[in-house]
Formats: structure tokens, sequence, C-alpha cells
């Protein structure tokens, strides 16, 4: 198996129980001297610090340690280090993996030594995608945060929008110039159906005689579940009658497959909706 050296594996990190006896049972048969051992780990990245001491008890007194010793230390002491030393436990562990040429081991070693390494793949795989399925795991629920985040960052924007667009709208019943008003209502309608997603085809105009005062006539397209609609709103202090409702019939009547809103506002309210 090979293992690049920045993998995921959650054993790189700090390596359980499970990992590390086999480490130590199995790195010694796959080193045949202990200078080549302390090689080996300095190879990996291990600090020369964490191997100085045993260097010194090799070249002292040789025969009072043995290579499961200084490979049991050496690992302990890299998992003391946590995050500093995980380079090294990367790659000791890819080191182990990768292992095919067993004869540089001694043959008494070699049949061990392939059923050692054999068996560490085998936990390093299934770690590994356990290890990548939480990772998996880890970003799907990231990625559902963030678009929980996004939608609901999105509704307070829509809400604080509407209500600006409400105190705008609520702002126009203060204005007596009934050009004005239907002016300004154009803009608020536009910024209205904006909130909606609601496409508007084309701009609110003002139709009408600016001598009938109190009378303003905006109308306009709006594409609504894919059919177009003429607007058409109107301040009016009377109930509106057929003879107010036939131009804007008419409106409608005269464009192909159009459809028709038409919305009265009383002058005395002051309800949105």
């Amino acid at each position: 198996m090979s293992q690049s050296s920045d993998s995921p594996l959650d054993i790189s990190y700090h390596y359980p129980p499970e990992i590390l006896e086999l480490l130590v049972e199995t790195i010694p048969l796959l080193i045949r001297s202990k200078i080549g051992l302390l090689d080996f780990f300095q190879g990996a990245g291990v600090p020369s610090a964490d191997l100085a001491d045993w260097r010194q008890k090799v070249r002292v007194e040789k025969d009072s340690v043995n290579k499961f010793q200084i490979t049991r230390s050496v690992l302990c002491r890299l998992n003391d280090r946590h995050d500093a030393a995980l380079a090294p436990r990367r790659e000791i562990i890819k080191r182990v993996s990768e292992f095919d040429d067993f004869s540089t081991c001694w043959e008494s070693d070699q049949l061990k030594a392939r059923g050692l390494v054999s068996q560490i793949r085998q936990v390093v795989n299934i770690k590994d995608s356990f290890t990548r399925m939480n990772l998996e795991r880890q970003k799907e629920r990231a990625a559902n945060r963030e678009a929980a985040d996004a939608e609901l960052k999105e509704k307070q924007r829509k809400q604080t929008e509407i209500e600006k667009v409400k105190k705008d709208f609520y702002a126009l019943f203060a204005l007596t110039d009934a050009h004005k008003r239907g002016k300004a209502l154009e803009a608020v309608l536009n910024r209205l159906f904006g909130c909606y997603g609601i496409l508007v085809k084309e701009a609110f105009t003002i139709k009408g005689d600016q001598a009938q005062g109190i009378v303003e006539q905006v109308d306009g397209l709006i594409e609504l579940d894919g059919h177009i609609y003429f607007v058409e709103m109107k301040w009016w202090s009377q109930p509106i009658g057929r003879e107010q409702m036939a131009p804007h019939l008419v409106s409608i009547y005269s464009r192909g497959d159009v459809r028709g809103i038409f919305r009265n506002r009383p002058e005395t309210t002051s309800r949105f909706s």
C-alpha cells in the first residue's frame, strides 16, 4: 500500500495502543543493526534530540539495550509531542506500510516481518477508510451548516428589505401631491417585487391627468410562475366600479396571453399587504 506523506490518517496524529504495539514489534525486525534503526528514525524526521541519548548508549553500552527498547522509547516520545511530531509519525507509518524488501532483514526474521507488515497495512487501510468517511461526514456537515447559515442570512436580508419597503410605502400616505406619490410608488413596487424574486418585465409608468388629484394609475408587466401579468394599482377614495375596471380589462385583452392583477388602495388605510 502506498500512502502519501500528507495522508489524512488519524493514526498519524497519535499512535493508538494497537498500532504502537505493532510498530514496536515490527520495526526492529526490518532493521538489522541498532545504529541502522536510529538512522531509520532520523531519516523519517525524528528530531536528533530524541535520538541523542540512545546513540550515546549504543556507542558506550551497546549490549545493555535492544532494538525493541529503542523503538518503544522513540515512538512514545513522538506520541508525547502530539502535533509537533505529526510529520515523523506519518512518515514512519508510510515507510513501514510500504516496506517490501525483506532481504534486508535477518533471515530468521523475514517471515514474521512479512506477516507483521501485512497486518499493519490492513489496520492502516481500515483506519484510513474510517478516517476518510469521517472527513466526508465532517465536510458534509460543514457544507450543510454553511448552506443553513446562508439561507438564514438571505431570509434576514429579505426581511430587512421588506421592512424598508414597508416604511417607504407608509411614507407615501403623507404625500399630498398625487403625481409625486405615484412616481414614488413606482420605485417602492419595483423593490417589493424584487424582494420576492418577481421579474419586472416593464418599468412602471404613470398614466392619467395630474389635474385629477387623488387618482394615480401605475401599470407594469411582471412574470410570475411562467405567466405574464398586467399589474395596475390605484389609490381611490371610493369603491371601484365597472367604469374604473374597464380600462384595466381592455389593457389585458389587448395583449396576447396576459393575465391581470388589479389592486385598490383606499386612501384612508395604512395597512401594508
